[in-house]
C-alpha cells in the first residue's frame, strides 16, 4: 500500500519577470505517493514546467491531478449523489436496491425496496414526521424507523467504494480555489526526490543605502525585498533572487481541449430494377467474375474461383488495426516500461537543469540574468515579506554638481558619479543619501553591471547659480555645386550658448553642464564634451568659490537645398554669381546658363513682335473687305484695297517665313540648353 510522503519546499529561486522556480525535497520508501496543493490559477503553470527526479534509480509512475470542472460536476458522475445536503432516508433512496446490513437494533440483511414517510401526532397534538425504511429480507417485507437504525453497510463493494470516492472528492473539494496534484514514485528501498516547478510570484525589489564620507569612499548598502504571499510558510529555505528578463508566458494546459471534426453524411443509393440480361451467344470463353457490395457499400470484384483480388477492410478492422498498432492502451505507460532511448530523457533534462542552476550559482551571471545567493537557509512566514541583505561595502564614487536647463533653470543637483566597484550586478531601485552623517536625498540608481558608472542627483545645489544665455546668427551660404544639371547649396546656421556659473560655497566645485543633442545641430565649440549620452553632452566645469565660471557652446546646423537650375530665374541664379562661396568653374557655367537664357529670351521677344505684327495686318484685312462689301467693284478705292491686300499678304508670307525661322532658332537654342544642362557637373 502506497504511503503519503512529505516534501517541503527546500529551494526557491524568483526571478523580475513574476515568476518563480520552486523546489520540493523529500525522501520517498519503496512505492509512494506526495500530495501537493496548488490554486487553479496555478496549475497551468505546473503543467507546463514541473520537473520531477527520482535521484536514487527509482522511476516516476503518473501524475494525477482533480479536473478543472467544478466539483458538482464531478460529483454527478458517482452513482451516488452527494452534491446536496440530504437526511439519512433520502440516502437511502438512491440505494433502491441495494442489499445492505443494518443494526435497528437487531441486525437485518436486504435489499431496499423504498423510503415512506409518515405524519404521526403525539400526544399533545404536535404533528411529526418520520420515515420507514421498506426491506426485502428473507422472511419478507420489513419495515424499520429510520431514526432506529445505528449501522448501515453496503454490500455491494463496487458500490460502497464508489461511495467512498465521493466523499472524498467531496472534502478534497472544501476549498474550491485549490487542486490537489499527485506524484507517484516507483522502487526500492529508501531513495531522495526532488520537484521543481515555475509559479506566479511577486516581483522581488531592491533600495539601496548610499553613505557619503569625506574621509573615505561611500558606503553602499542594498536590500532585496521578498514577498510570500502563499498560503505556506517558507521554513529553512534556500532563496535565490536573479535579475534580468526572461521570456516567461502562460498556457491554458489544464482546461480540456477537443479538436473540431468534420461530419460526414453517409452515401445513398436509389434502389434500382432487376435487370434480365440476354445469354452470351458467342463461342469465345470469358473469366467468369462476380461483382459483390459489402457492408459498406463498396463494389469489390472477385474472381472465378472465389478469391478477392482487393479485399477492402472494414472501417472496425481499421480501427482494430490502428489499436494494435499504438498498443491498444489508454493511460500513459510506466516510465520503466519506455524504450531505453526515451527512458534516458527525463534523466537527461534534469542532469541539464541541475547543471545549469550549478553554474549559474558559481558563476553568478548567466546570459542576460544575474543571481544573489542569499546565504544560509531563510524563513518567511506566510503573507508576510522580508528584506535581505546582498550588498554592504565601499564602492568608488566621487561628489559633483549636475546642471540641468530642463530639470532646475537656475540651480544645478547635488549628485555623486558612483562606480560599481563590487563584482554584483546592482539592480534598479531607490538609493536613500546620507552625507556627513544625516539624510541628504533620495536617488534612483538604474541598472548597474560590474565596473559601470552612473551619475545620481538627490538634492538641490543651493550654492551654485548659473546663468544662460543664447543667441543665433542668420543661414550663411557654405558651398555650391551642379551634378547634372541640379544645383546643391549648403548653408550653415549658427547657434552660441553660453553658461555663466558661481559658487557661493567655501570650496571648489566641479560642476557637469547637460546640453540637449538635438538632430543636425553639431559640436563646433568646444571640440569635444566631457561627456557624451544618448540624449545630451556633459561639459565640466571647474568653478572656484567668487569666481564666476564661463563656458561658451557653439552648434552648427548644415541645411542642404537642392534644385533644377532650369527652374529657377535669372535673379535666383545671380544671387549665386554674387557669393563668394561658389567656385569659378559653378560661375562661369552659371553664366553661361543666363546667355543662353538670355539668348532664347531674346528669340521670344522676337517672335512675339512677328506673331503681333501678322495678327495686326489680318485685322487691317478684315477692315478693307468689309469696306470693299460696301463699294462698288468699279470704283478707284475698291482697285485701291485690292492693292493693298496684295501688298499685305506679300507681307504677312514674308512675315510668317521669318517667323518659322525664329521658332527654328528657339528649338535649337532650347535643345542646346537643355543638353548643356544635362550634362553640367561642377563644383
Amino acid at each position: 500500500e502506497e504511503a503519503g510522503v512529505e516534501a517541503p519546499v527546500k529551494r526557491i529561486v524568483l526571478f523580475t519577470s513574476g515568476v518563480g522556480y520552486f523546489e520540493h525535497r523529500g525522501k520517498v520508501e519503496g512505492d509512494a505517493s506526495i500530495k501537493l496543493r496548488f490554486d487553479v490559477d496555478d496549475v497551468n503553470d505546473l503543467l507546463k514546467s514541473m520537473v520531477l527526479q527520482d535521484l536514487d534509480g527509482g522511476t516516476i509512475s503518473t501524475v494525477t491531478y482533480n479536473s478543472r470542472d467544478p466539483i458538482t460536476r464531478t460529483l454527478q458522475s458517482f452513482a451516488v449523489d452527494v452534491t446536496q445536503m440530504q437526511t439519512l432516508g433520502q440516502l437511502l433512496a438512491q440505494l433502491r436496491g441495494q442489499r445492505v446490513d443494518i443494526d435497528a437494533p437487531m441486525k437485518v440483511s436486504g435489499a431496499i425496496v423504498s423510503i415512506e414517510r409518515r405524519r404521526q401526532q403525539t400526544n399533545d397534538g404536535d404533528v411529526v414526521e418520520s420515515e420507514l425504511l421498506t426491506l426485502l429480507t428473507e422472511e419478507g417485507l420489513r419495515q424499520i424507523p429510520v431514526e432506529s437504525i445505528g449501522r448501515i453497510k453496503l454490500l455491494d463493494e463496487a458500490l460502497d467504494a464508489e461511495f467512498r470516492q465521493a466523499l472524498a472528492v467531496l472534502a478534497s473539494g472544501q476549498s474550491s480555489d485549490e487542486k490537489s496534484v499527485t506524484l507517484q514514485f516507483r522502487g526500492d528501498g529508501e531513495r531522495n526526490v526532488r520537484i521543481g516547478y515555475i509559479q506566479e510570484a511577486p516581483v522581488w525589489k531592491t533600495s539601496y543605502r548610499l553613505v557619503l564620507d569625506e574621509e573615505g569612499p561611500p558606503l553602499l548598502q542594498g536590500w532585496a525585498i521578498v514577498e510570500n504571499t502563499s498560503d505556506a510558510d517558507w521554513d529553512d529555505v534556500q532563496l535565490s533572487l536573479v535579475s534580468g528578463r526572461p521570456i516567461s508566458f502562460v498556457m491554458d494546459l489544464y482546461s480540456p481541449l477537443y479538436a473540431e471534426r468534420p461530419v460526414v453524411t453517409p452515401e445513398r443509393y436509389a434502389s434500382l430494377r432487376p435487370k434480365v440480361y440476354e445469354q452470351d451467344l458467342s463461342r469465345q470463353k470469358a473469366v467468369e467474375q462476380k461483382l459483390i457490395t459489402d457492408a459498406y457499400g463498396r463494389r469489390i470484384a472477385l474472381e472465378a474461383r472465389g478469391g478477392a483480388r482487393n479485399r477492402a477492410v472494414a472501417p472496425a478492422e481499421e480501427r482494430a488495426f490502428a489499436g494494435r498498432a499504438l498498443g491498444g492502451q489508454g493511460e500513459m505507460a510506466d516510465a520503466g516500461a519506455l524504450p531505453e532511448a526515451m527512458a534516458e530523457v527525463p534523466a537527461t533534462a534534469g542532469e541539464a537543469l541541475q547543471s545549469t542552476v550549478q553554474a549559474m550559482a558559481a558563476g553568478a551571471e548567466v546570459g542576460e540574468l544575474f543571481k544573489y545567493e542569499i546565504d544560509g537557509a531563510v524563513t518567511i512566514a506566510r503573507q508576510t515579506s522580508a528584506m535581505l541583505p546582498i550588498i554592504n561595502q565601499p564602492v568608488e564614487g566621487s561628489k559633483v554638481s549636475i546642471f540641468n536647463a530642463l530639470t532646475h533653470a537656475k540651480h544645478p543637483l547635488d549628485g555623486v558619479r558612483l562606480k560599481n566597484s563590487s563584482p554584483l550586478h546592482l539592480m534598479q531601485g531607490p538609493a536613500t543619501v546620507y552625507a556627513g552623517g544625516v539624510y541628504a536625498g533620495d536617488a534612483r540608481l538604474p541598472d548597474l553591471a560590474p565596473g559601470g558608472e552612473r551619475l545620481l542627483s538627490y538634492a538641490l545645489d543651493l550654492d551654485v547659480e548659473v546663468a544662460q544665455t543664447s543667441d543665433s546668427a542668420p543661414q550663411s551660404l557654405v558651398s555650391v555645386k551642379i551634378d547634372q544639371g541640379v544645383l546643391s547649396a549648403a548653408y550653415k546656421q549658427r547657434r552660441t550658448h553660453a553658461y555663466t556659473l558661481k559658487n557661493s560655497a567655501e570650496e571648489a566645485k566641479t560642476v557637469l553642464v547637460e546640453h540637449p543633442i538635438e538632430p543636425g545641430w553639431e559640436l563646433a565649440e568646444p571640440k569635444e564634451p566631457t561627456e557624451k549620452t544618448r540624449d545630451e553632452y556633459r561639459f565640466a566645469v571647474e568653478v572656484e568659490p567668487a569666481a564666476p565660471a564661463e563656458l561658451t557652446i557653439v552648434e552648427e546646423l548644415t541645411i542642404r537645398q537642392s534644385v533644377g537650375v532650369s527652374s529657377q530665374s535669372d535673379e535666383d541664379l545671380r544671387v549665386f554669381l554674387s557669393a563668394k562661396e561658389a567656385s569659378d568653374e559653378v560661375k562661369e557655367s552659371l553664366r553661361e546658363v543666363v546667355r543662353r537664357r538670355t539668348e532664347l529670351a531674346e528669340l521670344g521677344r522676337q517672335k512675339e513682335q512677328l506673331t503681333q505684327r501678322i495678327a495686326a495686318i489680318a485685322d487691317e484685312q478684315t477692315r478693307l473687305r468689309e469696306n470693299m462689301q460696301a463699294i462698288d467693284r468699279a470704283s478707284d478705292l475698291y482697285a485701291r484695297y485690292v492693292g493693298k491686300l496684295s501688298s499685305q499678304e506679300d507681307e504677312i508670307e514674308k512675315l510668317r517665313e521669318e517667323l518659322r525661322t525664329v521658332d527654328g532658332k528657339i528649338n535649337y537654342a532650347q535643345r542646346a540648353l537643355d543638353e548643356y544642362l544635362s550634362q553640367l557637373t561642377v563644383g
